[in-house]
């Protein structure tokens, strides 16, 4: 290419840019007139539902070269932006900053969010219902290492509501301050992280004590003071807290990935491609789950996923997690909760959301 087609090219390219910034400019008015009625009318900054149409519209209309994914990144930035010139947004995650929940967060809201990071999964939730902030975002399930308990057991007391869900691949990052593995005697991170690194850990660090956290992010800072010791964290939570990177992508499964719910009080609207989550209990009889779950396949309802756990009070009884597709507003997803509530001890509707984008 010669350097005056090179120049003709960085001219068009200007150009465009100059259109861009008009138009950006143009949405963000309109975004503004849209919040004042929002305010007016008393409805959320957050739309999530309406965002998932227009993204999807976006995804469709699009006929390249840019990728699904790299639209979607420029978009929710475009709506975290948005819906800061409309009101601030409020976040509260399991923290500190650039623990995978962070990084969820900034997926699902963008960087224009107001974080408040948490040291429990129980205080993200705690802070959405006493009004501290607007969502929560917390992890819910690890495709290797399955269910995190402790967000199981607030859903089954929560009044909040599952608001949408985020998948987030997981990359885990060996960091400290060390020179050498063989210096260090310790590790720290969050016990699924450690879990998911088993492998890795056994046959690179087999002398280090592995040592839990409340989060990966706050492993960091842990490892941060001491030259014997090591965290296991994002490559974000690295160049966050400026702890070297001693090996990267060190997870014992390649397709790594956490499911993360978002909390909020409002319940979302239909977008013909949701999932619904429930709880619920059965009668201690034979047959009993299988009565309760009949009404599924009876009404060719597909289930995503089920899981029991213990009843704290109840030695010896459980509850069952459910994922179904579908929402509530669907009138066949509608009768076949009314006939479950007949055949089951209790049942409580987590929540009915868009379903998330699963990484390839």
């Amino acid at each position: 290419m010669k350097k005056d087609d090179l120049e003709s090219i960085r001219m068009q390219i200007e150009e465009k840019d100059r259109a861009i910034v008009s138009l950006l400019n143009d949405r963000a008015r309109l975004s503004i007139e849209a919040g004042r009625i929002k305010n007016r009318q008393k409805m959320d900054v957050y739309d999530q539902v309406q965002e998932h149409r227009v993204m999807e519209t976006l995804v469709r209309v699009s006929n390249g070269p840019l990728t699904e994914p790299a639209l979607r990144a420029v978009y929710r930035e475009i709506f975290s932006v948005s819906r800061a010139l409309q009101a601030p947004l409020t976040v509260a995650c399991l923290g500190p900053k650039a623990s995978f929940s962070h990084v969820a967060c900034l997926a699902h809201f963008g960087s224009q969010a107001k974080i408040s990071p948490t040291k429990t999964i129980g205080q993200v939730f705690e802070e959405v219902e006493k009004g501290h902030v607007s969502f929560g975002v917390v992890p819910v399930e690890n495709s290797a290492e399955g269910s995190v308990r402790m967000t199981i057991g607030r859903l089954a007391a929560t009044p909040l509501k599952i608001c949408a869900e985020i998948f987030v691949r997981i990359s885990h990052c060996l960091m400290s301050a060390a020179e050498h593995m063989e210096q260090i005697d310790r590790v720290y991170s969050h016990p699924q992280a450690l879990a998911q690194c088993h492998a890795w850990l056994a046959a690179h660090l087999p002398q280090a004590s592995l040592l839990e956290t409340d989060s990966t992010a706050g492993a960091v800072l842990r490892a941060r003071e001491d030259t014997h010791a090591a965290a296991i964290g994002s490559k974000m939570a690295a160049q966050t807290y400026a702890l070297p990177l001693l090996a990267e992508g060190i997870e014992d499964h390649p397709s790594n990935t956490t499911r993360f719910l978002v909390m909020g009080k409002g319940a979302s609207a239909r977008t013909g491609n949701d999932k619904t989550s429930i709880l619920f209990g059965t009668p201690h009889v034979p047959g009993a789950l299988y009565t309760a779950l009949g009404v599924f396949a009876t009404a060719n309802i597909n289930l995503l996923r089920i899981e029991s756990y213990p009843a704290r009070d109840c030695p010896w009884e459980y509850f069952f997690f459910v994922d179904f597709a579908g929402h509530v507003q669907d009138a066949t997803v509608a009768r076949c909760l009314e006939e479950m509530k007949k055949r089951t001890a209790f049942l409580k509707v987590s929540g009915s959301y868009p379903r998330g984008e699963e990484p390839a």
